[in-house]
């Protein structure tokens, strides 16, 4: 994570650093990306960056983790709008998903974190819908979720709900970008999938 010396950078050099990073991971994933280019962009020594950063990976997980809490806040206001619902939630989150990622140059750096996923990657993504701690996953859902509307037993069978909803929405953004789905077909498929998750799969 970032160090206090970032944070306490002037905002437009801030902005200017974060703005060069997006580009660079846009470009091409983690793995591949140059710090040479991202201080080229921003203007800055090669040794300034470090004094912010601890390299490449560090100022990728800040990226991914200021998205996911951004997306978490918009989670949070869908919740509340749908009554509690998550899946008329989740469904609407995605399509705002399929919208912005694509669309957004600033954005295309989630599309690579999506098709080089990892555990940690993955871990962070899912931060867009819940708190990673269980405990926090439960307080942060219960005053939003409705809970009557799921056949759910316990506290901890909604963070397994949970998880099941989220591995599913994952893969298929994964799937979105890894076979090129119009947004039309990656909206279709999710539906059908959450579709089945709410009716159940047994007779």
């Amino acid at each position: 994570m970032p160090t206090l010396t970032f944070y306490n950078l002037p905002e437009e050099k801030k902005q200017k650093l974060v703005a060069a990073a997006e580009q660079e991971f846009s470009r091409v994933p983690v793995y591949e990306a140059s710090i040479a280019n991202i201080v080229r962009q921003a203007g800055i020594p090669r040794g300034s960056f470090y004094q912010y950063f601890e390299g490449k990976e560090d100022v990728f997980f800040f990226l991914l983790n200021t998205q996911a809490q951004k997306r978490r806040r918009t989670f949070f206001s869908l919740l509340e709008k749908h009554g509690g619902d998550i899946f008329q939630t989740m469904t609407e989150m995605y399509a705002i998903l399929l919208q912005e990622i694509p669309t957004q140059e600033n954005l295309q750096f989630l599309r690579h974190a999506f098709l080089n996923m990892t555990h940690k990657v993955e871990q962070s993504l899912a931060e867009m819908f819940s708190y990673g701690d269980r405990n926090e996953m439960i307080d942060g859902l219960r005053p939003y979720i409705k809970m009557s509307a799921l056949n759910t037993k316990s506290e901890d069978e909604l963070v397994h709900v949970m998880q099941i909803i989220i591995a599913v929405t994952m893969r298929n953004i994964m799937e979105k970008f890894s076979r090129n789905l119009s947004e039309e077909q990656a909206m279709e498929n999710y539906k059908i999938e959450l579709n089945l998750l709410q009716k159940g799969l047994c007779k």
